[in-house]
């Protein structure tokens, strides 16, 4: 572990910190970066539990819903190309395809989580992380398009843009309309205009069937072998699933905020805060959650055998990422360090107070 208490780093209490790590039986990374300094550094558990291969700090770690920045961000890229509009209506692309959506439903409806569309995999519904929740075959779903028999008979919750609520299909149709206007398929446009560009060599969609050495597997539970592989989709798609490292998503970070993914002018539209989210403590923008008082850009996600969240606070380059594989064992090591984050963030004594 790198050491805690430089003076340039984020206060992370020790004591707190490792009593969160022992008892949620994390297992991942956690790192803090600012700048091009790496001023924490921890790694707990396994990449592979029945092998007793240990986790290391550059292993590739699946991030859930995290990735649909990465969706966001091919959208927009193809926004500044001319290939689509945020105001475009999505029937104009799925035709036939998914009736039950508002024809109003536009581009930005759906980035913005306020299309109101049904959801295949509604986050308020009854269901637990360990639930075996597809409907279709697991190793079928290698595309967008292959998604759409599960995106069918969801009826419209609310008329679009009357009020945000987080929606995974929304981001699906996304993808779908990605391969529609692209020709490709959504991983090799996403490889194309996202990671490429911001120079994420380690981050992909890996087969959950076929890992690669370096990629840790997703547990279920806390204790025990039981992997991810038929609670998601073979491959990660729009809604999430993307694996990385915590190197990667630092060099994600000032790869976005300079501007070397999508324009400044287009960072700016995707960072402004437009809902709060109170369920989250937090604030929505487009593609991305932001702190819910000060300047700090936000990814999470929880899935089966996922548990993630980075923090970038934009003031002083600082990159503060979790990085677990299994459901459960992130979360208190993430509440210490959003507790933390949230003190750095807060505003000093006012001068001659």
């Amino acid at each position: 572990m790198r050491p805690f208490g430089r003076e340039d780093a984020m206060h992370i209490d020790p004591s707190t910190f490792d009593e969160a790590v022992a008892t949620s039986s994390f297992t991942g990374v956690v790192t803090v970066d600012v700048g091009d300094r790496r001023t924490l550094e921890r790694c707990e558990g396994y990449r592979q539990r029945a092998l007793g291969a240990p986790m290391v700090v550059d292993a590739r770690i699946a991030i859930a819903s995290g990735s649909k920045a990465f969706t966001a961000l091919a959208v927009m890229r193809l926004v500044e190309d001319g290939a689509l509009r945020l105001d475009q209506p999505v029937r104009d692309l799925l035709g036939g395809d998914l009736p039950l959506i508002d024809d109003a439903v536009t581009i930005e409806h759906l980035l913005t989580h306020t299309s109101g569309i049904g959801d295949y995999l509604d986050e308020d519904a009854d269901w637990e992380v360990s639930d075996y929740v597809l409907t279709l075959p697991s190793h079928t779903l290698t595309t967008a398009v292959a998604f759409l028999p599960m995106l069918e008979g969801h009826e419209q919750k609310y008329a679009p843009g009357e009020r945000f609520s987080y929606c995974n299909g929304g981001y699906m149709v996304l993808a779908v309309l990605i391969e529609r206007v692209t020709g490709e398929t959504y991983h090799d446009v996403v490889r194309r205009l996202v990671f490429t560009p911001a120079g994420l060599g380690a981050t992909d969609f890996l087969p959950l069937n076929e890992l690669p050495v370096d990629a840790a597997q997703g547990y279920v539970h806390d204790e025990g072998d039981l992997v991810n592989t038929l609670h998601l989709p073979v491959l990660g798609n729009g809604d999430g699933g993307a694996f990385t490292t915590a190197a990667d998503l630092h060099r994600f970070w000032l790869a976005f905020l300079g501007g070397r993914i999508v324009s400044p002018g287009s960072v700016e539209e995707m960072t402004r805060p437009r809902h709060d989210v109170p369920e989250e403590d937090l604030r929505a923008g487009m593609g991305f959650f932001l702190h819910r008082t000060g300047p700090a850009l936000v990814l999470e996600g929880y899935d089966a055998g996922a548990s993630f969240r980075s923090t970038h606070i934009i003031g002083t380059r600082t990159t503060v990422s979790v990085l677990g594989n299994s459901s459960e064992g992130a979360w208190p090591v993430i509440g210490v360090l959003a507790g933390a984050i949230d003190a750095e963030l807060a505003p000093g004594p006012t001068p001659g107070a």
